[in-house]
């Protein structure tokens, strides 16, 4: 699978190829068994702390499995999420060098992130985890379809609501990673009940 994403990003992103493939899976991910995408906004400051590092305790992994464990789901590793047939990913996949993320940033990657979301035949669900994930993925869906996956309007107000694209189940969620989380329990919370969501779904 990630030969094939490499041969997009050579051709694509030659001059970003290099950083690029720092933070991809080294994990090996069978695309047919993936049944859900989860979509954080931008990669770690470092790609030792992103999601299929290797180093012990990455930051932005730790986090999630934190939430997954709230979740209900018995995971200690990324590679316990992949078992559950489920892949992480980032809309804007190099760090962000300002405080917000231009959306000239989020437009450049897209090509990237929907070949990767390609990669994968059985989908699900989709789980787009803050604003930057939702404006990145509703591009993708107007392009297809010249309308938003999601509308505009709070994550609070949407998560109640059952949103579906081409099929797929789509979840509004916040992001999971960041030191905001630990001083904003209720949005770690409401991510948990979406993965909770997410879970029942994919194994129904």
């Amino acid at each position: 699978m990630m030969d094939q994403l490499k041969n997009f990003v050579e051709e694509h992103y030659p001059e970003e190829a290099a950083q690029l493939f720092d933070y991809f899976p080294t994990q090996v991910i069978d695309p047919q068994k993936i049944k859900a995408v989860m979509i954080s906004e931008v990669v770690a400051d470092h790609p030792l702390e992103d999601f299929y590092s290797l180093a012990d305790k990455p930051e932005y992994l730790q986090s999630t499995l934190a939430i997954f464990q709230q979740a209900g789901a018995k995971v200690q590793t990324v590679d316990d999420i992949l078992d559950l047939g489920i892949y992480i990913t980032n809309a804007v996949k190099l760090p962000k060098t300002t405080s917000t993320i231009p959306n000239e940033t989020i437009e450049h990657f897209l090509p990237l992130l929907k070949a990767e979301l390609d990669l994968f035949p059985n989908v699900e669900v989709i789980m787009l985890m803050g604003d930057v994930a939702r404006k990145a993925f509703n591009k993708i869906a107007k392009e297809a379809t010249k309308r938003n996956a999601l509308p505009s309007g709070s994550t609070y107000k949407l998560r109640h609501q059952e949103w579906y694209y081409q099929g797929i189940r789509i979840l509004p969620a916040y992001i999971l990673t960041g030191k905001n989380l630990k001083i904003e329990k209720s949005k770690s919370t409401m991510s948990a009940e979406e993965i909770a969501k997410m879970l029942r779904v994919i194994n129904a």
